[in-house]
C-alpha cells in the first residue's frame, strides 16, 4: 500500500536524514559520521503557523516547543507581529528564552515589519523608520538571535530607491554591528524582488553584516508577469531559467535561502505552509 508523505512528515525527515543522506551519497562516508556534520541546518519561520497564532489557538511563547516537539526542528525564527509590544519586555524575552532552552532550540532570527520604510523619500520618516528597528536588534540580542530580517521599501526610480534603501540599511547595519546582529533583505516585492537591483542595494551598503535572503517564491512569482505567454513545458521552463538567474545575482551576497513546500488542498494558494530556512 502506497503511503502519502504529508508536509510535517516530509519536514521531519527533511531536517533529521535528507542532508545527512546527500552528503553519504557524495563523499562515501558513513551515516554515523556525517550525522554529526550535516551540508546545512534547517530553521522553522513562525509565519508557517500564522494562522494558528492570528487565531490565538497557539502563543508567541509556545512556538519553539512545537517547532520541536511537532516538526523535529532545533532552530527558530521569530516573526516580531507576534509579540509586537514585548520589544523592549525583557521579563517576556526571558521567557522566550527559557522556554525555547528547555526544549533545546536555538533562537536564529527576528523577522521585522510594520516599522517603517528603511528606504523613505523623506528622510525624517527613513531616519524614524531605521530607529524603530533599533528595538528589535537590542530584544534579538537579548534572545541570543544572530540576524534580523528586514525589507527594503522605498520610493522613486530605480536609482533613487537604490540609493535611498542603501542609506537606511547602512545605517541600521552599523548599529547592528554594535551589537553583532547582522541585518538581512528579504526580497519582498516591489524592486526587492529584482536580483540585480537588491545584490546593487547590498553592494552600496559595503558591510560584511548585512546580507539577503533569498525567497525563491517570491521571485517566482515576479516572473509571471514578465515571461512572454509560452504553454505547457516552454513555460515552466521559462519561469525557471529566470528563478535560476535572479538566485545566481544574488550569491555573493545571500545569508541563508527561503523555501515553502507545496500545500496540501486545505492550505491557501497563496501563502501555503510551512516555511523553512537553510543556514
Amino acid at each position: 500500500m502506497t503511503r502519502v508523505l504529508n508536509r510535517r512528515d516530509f519536514i521531519i525527515k527533511s531536517a533529521q536524514s535528507a542532508t545527512t543522506l546527500g552528503m553519504a551519497a557524495i563523499a562515501g562516508g558513513s551515516l554515523t559520521t556525517l550525522a554529526k556534520q550535516p551540508l546545512f541546518k534547517i530553521s522553522l519561520a513562525q509565519w508557517s503557523l500564522h494562522r494558528a497564532l492570528f487565531k490565538k489557538e497557539l502563543d508567541n511563547l509556545d512556538f519553539a516547543k512545537v517547532a520541536k516537539t511537532d516538526y523535529g526542528i532545533s532552530a527558530v525564527e521569530y516573526v516580531n507581529q507576534f509579540f509586537k509590544d514585548k520589544a523592549k519586555d525583557k521579563t517576556y524575552l526571558a521567557e522566550m528564552n527559557k522556554r525555547a532552552k528547555d526544549y533545546g532550540v536555538e533562537n536564529r532570527l527576528i523577522m521585522i515589519d510594520g516599522e517603517g520604510a528603511l528606504g523613505d523619500p523623506d528622510e525624517a520618516k527613513r531616519t524614524l523608520a531605521v530607529e524603530n528597528h533599533y528595538k528589535w536588534i537590542e530584544a534579538a540580542k537579548f534572545l541570543g538571535c544572530k540576524i534580523i530580517r528586514v525589507n527594503a521599501q522605498s520610493r522613486g526610480s530605480y536609482d533613487e530607491q537604490m540609493k535611498l534603501a542603501a542609506d537606511g540599511l547602512r545605517r541600521l547595519t552599523e548599529f547592528g554591528a554594535k551589537h553583532k546582529i547582522a541585518v538581512i533583505v528579504e526580497n519582498h516585492g516591489g524592486l526587492s524582488s529584482n536580483g540585480q537591483w537588491l545584490t546593487s542595494v547590498i553592494r552600496m551598503v559595503n558591510n560584511p553584516m548585512c546580507g539577503i535572503l533569498p525567497r525563491l517564491r517570491k521571485f517566482q512569482a515576479q516572473q509571471y508577469r514578465r515571461v512572454r505567454p509560452v504553454q505547457g513545458s516552454q513555460r515552466v521552463h521559462a519561469l525557471r531559467q529566470s528563478r535560476q538567474r535572479q538566485v545566481e545575482r544574488l550569491r555573493r551576497t545571500r545569508r541563508g535561502d527561503s523555501y515553502r513546500l507545496p500545500q496540501d488542498d486545505e492550505d491557501c494558494p497563496r501563502c501555503g505552509l510551512p516555511r523553512l530556512r537553510r543556514y
